[in-house]
């Protein structure tokens, strides 16, 4: 009986539609032409250019500023949430839980206009902050899930063992329970990062004047053909970056 290859050539065929688009953005980064549209040689000029840009790098500190203090913020909110979660069982818990959810199904253009009409009326100007506070909104959920799911199956008596051999609650938790819950919670920081460094939509609704991150400057560099190498340039070390941070996640998660 032969075996169909129906299911191998259907594979082959849907990561051909992901990722070759992917592989051709890599491979104009490194294309002399500046339209791409024919192969004209191999060319580094693109990446000089592109470190020689103030106003990207400018806009990446932004981007990078925000995504780490929305990750410790999320990471903190999000382990604080988790350990409520599964500690307690009440039906506040239940509406908890479905408060903590909502950012992950909810569309993030409803989540940007509603942060700001939020924002608007207790009058807080937009910036840099307004743009972390909205960032650990919807990062905290990604970083709660991962932190439950390790609880799951965490053996709490190794808390009790602590506590019957002289230790204090406080040096329990950060000497026993916080190290072994160390990976889980890292892996959502890192995913929290992932998210909140190419997000668009949401920033580009909360975001002010001086507060442009790198996913705006790109959006308004894309307007103009001249400057299509750059962003390819751009997009390919910021998809190196995202696949080692999701790779690093991916590693502690199976850790923990």
């Amino acid at each position: 009986m032969k075996h169909s290859r129906a299911p191998l050539i259907t594979t082959i065929l849907v990561l051909l539609f992901f990722y070759l688009p992917i592989l051709l953005l890599i491979g104009n980064s490194f294309n002399a032409s500046r339209f791409g549209t024919s192969w004209q040689g191999f060319s580094w000029k693109w990446y000089e250019l592109l470190f020689h840009r103030d106003d990207l790098w400018i806009a990446l500190k932004n981007s990078l500023l925000i995504a780490c203090c929305a990750s410790l913020g999320a990471m903190i909110l999000g382990t604080s949430a988790a350990f409520a979660l599964h500690r307690f069982r009440s039906r506040l818990q239940t509406q908890h839980q479905i408060l903590l959810t909502l950012p992950l199904v909810l569309p993030e253009i409803l989540i940007g206009m509603a942060l700001l009409s939020l924002f608007v009326a207790i009058r807080l100007p937009l910036g840099l902050f307004t743009v972390g506070l909205a960032h650990v909104t919807f990062c905290l959920s990604y970083v709660a899930l991962v932190v439950q799911a390790r609880l799951q199956d965490f053996d709490f008596s190794v808390m009790e063992a602590a506590r019957d051999l002289g230790a204090t609650r406080s040096q329990a938790f950060f000497r026993v329970l916080l190290p072994l819950l160390a990976p889980g919670i890292l892996a959502g920081g890192l995913l929290a990062f992932t998210l909140s460094i190419d997000d668009f939509v949401v920033t580009f609704f909360v975001s002010g004047a001086g507060s442009d991150t790198l996913p705006l400057k790109i959006n308004s560099m894309i307007r103009h053909s001249k400057e299509l190498p750059v962003i390819n340039a751009l997009s390919s070390l910021l998809l190196l970056l995202t696949f080692l941070l999701v790779a690093t996640a991916q590693r502690l998660m199976k850790k923990s």
